[in-house]
């Protein structure tokens, strides 16, 4: 038997029903609405068409959205810098005083300065041009990359990776220090291919090998006749993506094969664009390029990189412009009065992105 009447429990009823649908009306209105972001264009991979979503309006960024975006980062430029006499010889002794930084034009403080060029290993990739221009120099090349390996690499200290180019890209020996390894890739390449993909190989090596070597020096020895016929990178990408890396670029020209000596830089001129070019890839880099056919001018070549390796000062500094605005920045390193007469020899500048090597 009911406790309530009939009536009263039609009445209790209606009014149960009218409470339910008030408070599902007043949660309704107090969630706020979701927003969503703007889609991406589907592309169908076969047809390669698509239907363009329509964007919704973007919201408005919270609070610590805005300091999230408006956080400064503080970039270390570090500089391996070679300082040579008039008889083009490493000179030691030098001290933090003795170096001026600009960058910009503007003055730099210097935040650390290493004088211990033996303690660090280097890691050096060793590039060999195998396009179809350099058919007749081909056991040249390789004779070359052997002989500057023997000539440079410290045994259980530097590791050394072998690449050769042409049309295409391939990494025969990783990092080592195995000789024997290094010497059974130098002469595992039987023939050449069509054409010379340079900058393509610079970038992709500095890219993909150069970041991950740890805290040491990054050298790069390119042994090429200097004309690139087919990268999609250009010069200004090698040597901006070398400086990114902080590698140093020194190059072989196979140009005049056995013929001996030709004109470039060891005379005093450049023949013509292929070795102007690359010129300029080893200065901006803070290396060298050395133009000759002699077996013996070549060794005198391997063992001046040899030496500028084990003698380079390292630098750091914070930039007082601290953003990355994506521009390029020239840097010069200056020796302080009284030591006239010596060259100072490291890369040109930096492109200012967020990108860092390990």
């Amino acid at each position: 038997m009911s406790v309530f009447p009939a009536a009263h429990l039609t009445d209790m009823r209606f009014v149960i029903s009218s409470l339910l649908i008030v408070l599902l009306l007043i949660f309704a209105f107090s969630v706020e609405p979701t927003t969503t972001t703007a889609r991406a264009i589907v592309v169908n991979p076969q047809t390669g068409g698509g239907q363009k979503q329509q964007p919704t309006t973007r919201p408005t960024p919270a609070p610590q959205d805005r300091d999230e975006q408006e956080t400064i980062f503080i970039n270390i430029v570090r500089l391996y810098v070679t300082v040579l006499d008039k008889k083009k010889q490493p000179v030691p002794g030098l001290t933090a005083s003795d170096f001026l930084i600009f960058e910009d034009k503007k003055p730099q403080t210097i935040d650390t300065f290493s004088s211990e060029f033996e303690k660090l290993p280097v890691y050096i990739g060793v590039l060999m041009d195998t396009s179809s221009s350099t058919a007749g120099k081909f056991k040249f090349s390789q004779e070359a990359a052997m002989n500057f390996i023997h000539t440079v690499v410290r045994l259980r200290k530097d590791k050394v990776a072998f690449v050769t180019f042409d049309d295409g890209i391939k990494l025969h020996q990783d990092f080592t220090d195995k000789l024997d390894l290094l010497d059974r890739a130098v002469y595992s390449v039987k023939k050449p291919g069509s054409q010379t993909a340079l900058y393509d190989a610079i970038w992709q090596f500095c890219d993909e090998k150069m970041r991950g070597v740890g805290s040491t020096r990054r050298a790069l020895v390119v042994i090429t006749d200097g004309d690139d016929t087919y990268s999609r990178a250009r010069l200004r990408d090698a040597i901006d993506i070398a400086q990114r890396t902080e590698t140093t670029i020194f190059a072989i020209s196979t140009k005049a094969g056995f013929a001996g000596t030709v004109p470039g830089v060891e005379a005093g001129q450049v023949a013509d664009r292929g070795d102007r070019d690359l010129e300029k890839l080893c200065e901006e880099t803070g290396g060298q390029a050395f133009f000759t056919g002699d077996f013996l001018a070549l060794e005198r070549s391997f063992t001046k990189i040899a030496k500028e390796l084990r003698s380079q000062y390292t630098v750091t500094y914070k930039p007082t412009n601290k953003t990355y605005d994506g521009k390029f920045r020239k840097v010069e390193v200056k020796l302080a009065a009284g030591r006239d007469g010596l060259k100072v020899r490291t890369k040109d500048g930096y492109t200012a992105i967020n990108d860092t090597v390990r």
